[in-house]
């Protein structure tokens, strides 16, 4: 069976003002490549500026790439407008924003609305995931739109992105305005879809805390460039770390790359996948 995601050789850089990148500008990505298969939470790990959100922005179809760098349930993530619009492929991220004519261009989800408004306001929906959803996030119909807070606009945002079924779910940094309880409540609800449905997610995240047992894959991204995917198992066993110092890992595994070209007896970890 094919993967449900797959990166190949992908490389990036954003473009000029005339489309293409500028003459000379090093990629933002570099030459990366991991795939994964249905059923499958992946932990996109590293720090700020590694090129993460880029990565999922580009399988969420927002940047054009070329259509053999990046498939997604078998098809272009860019090209293939469908996947978006049938909901196969979902991207959660960033803030709630909205395009608003003459009042500029994505302006904040803030309007004097109810959450059950807005919830309720989309068509197609099973009302017994409508309900689940509302459930665990926790969230008051009554909340007006206006007044709510950051976590409380979140957990709307979150409830209508996933109010019908995905097949690939993208996640970037999408948990950060909720309490532990909601996060975790959240997190358990995704592990069902993807072990009972055959979801595939990915989660870029910096909150690591009740993760060490959620992923099945982590994917570890410095600066544009793979630097580690493997499953969560493979992890444990080479590093005996927690996802908190996975980094450490990286740099001892580029420690033993230095020590094995200068002749010494360092060695490589096995299984780690840096480019193709």
């Amino acid at each position: 069976m094919a993967p449900t995601v797959e990166i190949s050789h992908l490389t990036f850089t954003y473009p000029g003002i005339d489309g293409r990148p500028p003459p000379g500008a090093p990629p933002l990505i570099e030459d990366v490549c991991f795939s994964l298969d249905a059923g499958q939470r992946c932990l996109l790990l590293g720090s700020n500026g590694a090129g993460k959100t880029t990565i999922l922005k580009i399988l969420g179809g927002k940047h054009m790439v070329d259509p053999s760098m990046v498939r997604v349930l078998g098809r272009s993530a860019f090209h293939d407008t469908a996947l978006t619009s049938s909901g196969d492929l979902s991207y959660l991220g960033g803030e709630w924003r909205r395009d608003v004519a003459f009042a500029g261009y994505q302006v904040n989800i803030q309007m004097d609305i109810s959450a059950e408004k807005m919830i309720f306001g989309v068509a197609g929906v099973d009302p017994k995931r409508r309900d689940e959803l509302i459930k665990i996030l926790d969230i008051d119909l009554a909340w007006r739109m206006h007044k709510a807070s950051d976590g409380q606009r979140r957990r709307v945002q979150i409830c209508m992105g996933l109010l019908k079924p995905f097949k690939v779910l993208l996640l970037d940094e999408i948990t950060v305005d909720l309490d532990v309880l909601a996060r975790s409540n959240l997190l358990t609800y995704l592990k069902k879809e993807c072990e009972e449905r055959g979801a595939t997610i990915i989660y870029a995240t910096h909150i690591f805390d009740g993760l060490d047992d959620w992923p099945t894959h982590i994917v570890y991204i410095a600066h544009g460039k793979l630097q580690l995917a493997l499953p969560l198992e493979k992890v444990k066993e080479m590093s005996q770390l927690s996802l908190m110092n996975c980094g450490e890992l990286v740099e001892e595994r580029k420690r033993r790359g230095q020590e094995a070209e200068k002749g010494t007896k360092g060695e490589r970890p096995s299984g780690i996948r840096q480019g193709c």
